[in-house]
């Protein structure tokens, strides 16, 4: 940083910028409540509404890419303006479609408002000391409550005034935020480094990427973020089919799950600057595992051939087991979205935005094909938990990769006498930021040993 911010410019720069994206949220996901409604209107099969659902996640995730480049190059205060007043006017826009391929060309502009993320993070990191960047981060991340938002005021909206006047109101106050944002935030404290640099080439930007590890983090993140995203939208419909409730009590009930999926983003930022990343993705990804199994399964009936004839009984996942069971998939899936980019900013911190794109992206990418795949999956099995069948499978693959890479890592630090940059922070929390690495010295007194480039 050039200058040092004062802790007035960290938190008004914290609080525009989670506040909008949490606006961005609720506009990306949208779909999740307004869907059922036009899917009762024109007669959508689970795979149409699947998609129609997942559409705006498309365009969310890719836009990430070159949103986090222009960040990169142009700073955060314009990009992230310009861009809720581009999404409001295609939210208006959307409530004139008359056929299901309109809607679908409608969603796409919808789902820029996905890419609000990625420039949020390029914007809140530039003002904050890697020290403060995990919790600064999680506390930006927490904007994903916008999906609760949705979930709890848009089935209200839509009973009381149909989904396009719902839609209408969403791009009013998207656009109010765009004008206040552009308003009120100030030039990160990056801005004069940019403009004294030469503008950098696309693919010199793109050089971290490269780096295998930038493809595991974008793995991790397809299961918390994109997994979230996915179950955020499919929920309210997975309710109504598996228990028969209706959309304002399934809405509410999704609700639960959104909101520890959110909030809970801050803990796994302070949890990641305390204990390190690495740590808190272990807890996420076997808690997963386990939720993930327990939801999987589909409601059996068994009968034993007893001695003194048939045994049934029956298996099944009741309403109140999985509350509490989605809850606590929440919770641990924000912890790991918050531990994921705890990461960036600290070994990429010039390239944040193009990075924390591509690792945007491919999460992003989640939460467009598994709704898409969900309604498939329900259509060719006709098991309703097949969703979640699914989860487990990608979240254990997830375990296994990140397990088998961090052993890898450790049977080369113990035969070359030397620690890696891979997550040092797991041992040596005060040591995690690369700069303090090189510098700090060794706890005999010696010089530290060299890095790993």
């Amino acid at each position: 940083m050039t200058t040092t911010p004062t802790r007035f410019q960290q938190n008004r720069a914290l609080g525009l910028s989670t506040f909008s994206f949490t606006l961005c949220f609720a506009v990306w996901t949208i779909f999740s409540i307004i869907g059922i409604r036009i899917a009762e209107d024109l007669g959508l099969s689970n795979t149409q509404l699947g998609l129609l659902m997942a559409t705006p996640i498309l365009t969310g995730s890719i836009s990430r890419l070159f949103l986090g480049i222009w960040t990169d190059r142009y700073g955060g205060r314009w990009v992230f303006g310009i861009l809720m007043l581009t999404t409001a006017l295609c939210v208006y826009l959307l409530t004139f479609a008359t056929s299901y391929a309109m809607l679908l060309v409608g969603a796409l502009g919808v789902g820029l408002a996905g890419g609000s993320f990625i420039v949020g993070v390029a914007y809140t990191a530039a003002w904050f000391e890697p020290k403060r960047q995990g919790t600064a981060l999680g506390i930006f991340g927490a904007g994903n409550v916008g999906s609760a938002v949705t979930n709890f005021g848009a089935p209200f909206l839509l009973v009381a005034f149909g989904w396009e006047q719902t839609a209408q109101i969403y791009a009013t106050v998207l656009a109010v935020m765009g004008v206040l944002f552009i308003l009120l935030a100030k030039e990160d404290p990056l801005a004069a480094k940019r403009k004294g640099e030469d503008a950098k080439s696309f693919m010199e930007q793109m050089e971290p990427l490269k780096e295998l590890r930038v493809w595991r983090f974008a793995l991790y993140y397809f299961f918390v973020f994109g997994a979230f995203v996915a179950l955020a939208l499919w929920l309210p419909h997975y309710l109504i089919g598996v228990y028969g409730l209706d959309i304002k009590t399934a809405g509410m009930i999704a609700a639960l799950y959104t909101i520890p999926a959110s909030l809970f983003r801050i803990l796994g930022g302070w949890l990641s600057d305390r204990f390190g990343a690495r740590r808190v993705m272990y807890w996420t990804f076997i808690a997963s595992v386990i939720c993930t199994f327990l939801l999987s399964y589909p409601p059996t009936e068994y009968i034993i051939h007893g001695i003194d004839g048939d045994i049934r009984f029956t298996l099944t996942i009741t309403l109140p087991l999985f509350i509490v069971l989605i809850f606590t998939l929440g919770f641990f899936m924000s912890l790991g979205k918050a531990a994921v980019y705890k990461h960036i900013p600290v070994y990429y911190p010039l390239h944040v935005g193009a990075v924390g794109g591509v690792v945007g992206m491919i999460g992003g990418l989640g939460g467009f094909i598994l709704p898409l795949t969900f309604g498939v999956l329900n259509d060719i099995t006709g098991i309703w938990q097949s969703s979640f069948m699914l989860m487990f499978v990608i979240v254990a693959s997830a375990l296994i990769w990140m397990h088998y890479a961090i052993r890898t890592a450790e049977r080369e630090e113990w035969a070359s006498n030397r620690e890696q940059t891979d997550l040092p922070e797991l041992a040596m929390p005060h040591l995690f930021y690369p700069l303090n690495r090189s510098q700090a010295p060794q706890a005999n007194g010696s010089p530290p040993p060299p890095r790993k480039p």
